[in-house]
């Protein structure tokens, strides 16, 4: 398979947006990113209060960041699980919500799926989150239960088509 360089995307307010693949310098700011995430605030605390984004899950998986090109400063990642096809992780830093890095985001998983030959990508998403989801095409397909202690509510399964 093709590695994934580091490139421009995005439009008009965008174009300084990069898209790199994870490195484990990057972990520190993964892991404050997950844990300081406003999405996570109240009843969803737990679920994110210890999580660690460590350099061995970014040596193992493939996860990418999206940053500013001249600054390098984390507006985003992701992470792909090729088997079985699966986005583990995503996050938007809250600074950056509503510019489209989350849309960018999915817009290179799509490619990176379709560079591993895969033909849709599992979601297993935050509740809160489904409708931007659904929004960037993805089926609703299920209900995946609660598994405490770690995750204490119902979250919705869906279906991202890669092709």
């Amino acid at each position: 398979m093709k590695p994934s360089v580091t490139r421009p995307v995005g439009g008009a307010g965008r174009r300084d947006v990069l898209i790199r693949r994870a490195t484990a310098r990057d972990a520190k700011r993964l892991t404050r990113l997950v844990r300081n995430s406003r999405a996570y605030e109240g009843p969803y605390a737990p679920m994110v209060a210890g999580y660690r984004v460590g350099p061995d899950y970014i040596e193992t998986h493939r996860v990418f960041v999206a940053v500013h090109g001249g600054t390098d400063r984390l507006l985003g990642f992701y992470s792909l699980v090729l088997e079985p096809a699966e986005l583990d992780l995503m996050f938007v830093a809250d600074d950056a919500q509503g510019l489209g890095i989350g849309r960018l985001l999915i817009a290179h998983l799509r490619g990176e799926a379709q560079l591993a030959g895969l033909t849709g990508v599992r979601i297993v998403s935050h509740p809160p989150a489904e409708g931007f989801y659904r929004s960037v095409g993805a089926l609703r397909t299920g209900t995946a239960a609660a598994n405490p202690p770690a995750v204490m509510w119902d979250r919705p399964e869906l279906t991202l088509p890669v092709a």
